[in-house]
């Protein structure tokens, strides 16, 4: 793995592409190196990683641990730190998203990504902010705002881990208020509450969520799935029975105590993954292309 080289005025080796000048907002990849032993390596699926917090900060756990996970099963990862707190007033977040997308599929040959298969994963508010991809990636007056095309920003596939979704009696409040803050127009809460604007137009998804989840209730991803159906839209839907909020991947590497130590939760990483090399047809290749792979090399 190497961290790639952004193209400016000329090659440079960095951690982070600043997305605000200030790098206020920033992506980091994590960009996988091919070889021509591993023929899947010229031009790899990606997932973007979206970190929850509330809208008020982003969560260490749900970022690069995530990534690292991914990149484990062969995909090019990317952190997207997004506007949060004063900022993050609706659309800031999704415009900083849909910005991402754009620089990655810019990006795309020099960091050997496929652009028609990138999926994100959500957390939490990451969640809510995924999903208003998932349904606003082709809002003319967002696009506008965010100075980017609808085919740029464009989500191949969404993974949302105990999502806030709705605005309605099962919200969670803080990340809906932080998210509604300074707007005064009374359809906010409605443009909020995203399984009312779930249409054909929104990509294939896999939900995670626990049912005995406190903050974020379980009623979110049910909304979401339910929609998805009624569009006919495909998506696998995995609700474990117990667990608390925030797991992240349910295992060692994100657990700062027992109750984040879930191993039945843990299992949407592979489940997910698995769903995505099948959505994405990125499994082994014919043999004789490794063969020939085998005989260039040497």
């Amino acid at each position: 793995m190497h961290f790639v080289k952004h193209k400016e005025d000329k090659m440079l080796d960095v951690k982070r592409v600043n997305i605000t000048d200030d790098g206020r907002v920033n992506l980091t990849p994590y960009i996988l190196d091919k070889s021509p032993e591993m023929p899947l390596s010229e031009k790899r699926p990606a997932v973007v990683v979206i970190p929850g917090g509330g809208y008020q900060a982003l969560s260490d756990r749900e970022g690069e641990p995530i990534a690292m996970a991914f990149a484990a099963m062969g995909f090019n990862t990317f952190v997207l730190r997004y506007s949060v707190g004063q900022y993050a007033s609706f659309p800031n977040p999704l415009t900083d998203l849909m910005k991402a997308m754009k620089i990655i599929r810019t990006h795309a040959i020099d960091w050997n990504t496929d652009p028609d298969k990138i999926a994100i994963v959500g957390f939490s508010a990451g969640g809510h902010l995924v999903a208003s991809l998932g349904v606003y990636w082709n809002d003319e007056k967002i696009l506008k705002l965010a100075g980017v095309k609808a085919e740029e920003a464009k989500p191949n596939a969404l993974i949302l881990c105990y999502p806030v979704i709705t605005s309605t009696e099962k919200k969670e409040p803080g990340t809906i208020a932080t998210a509604a803050s300074g707007h005064d127009e009374p359809d906010i809460l409605d443009t909020l509450s995203l399984e009312k604007h779930v249409g054909p137009h929104t990509p294939p998804c896999y939900i995670a969520h626990t049912f005995f989840d406190p903050v974020v209730f379980v009623e979110n991803s049910l909304l979401f799935a339910n929609a998805l159906a009624a569009n006919n839209v495909p998506f696998e839907l995995h609700i474990t029975q117990d667990g608390v909020h925030g797991l992240a991947l349910g295992d060692h590497v994100t657990s700062i105590g027992p109750l984040l130590h879930n191993k039945e939760f843990s299992a949407w990483v592979k489940g997910s993954g698995e769903w995505m090399k099948k959505l994405f047809e990125f499994n082994c290749p014919p043999d004789f292309e490794y063969e020939t792979a085998i005989r260039r090399k040497r």
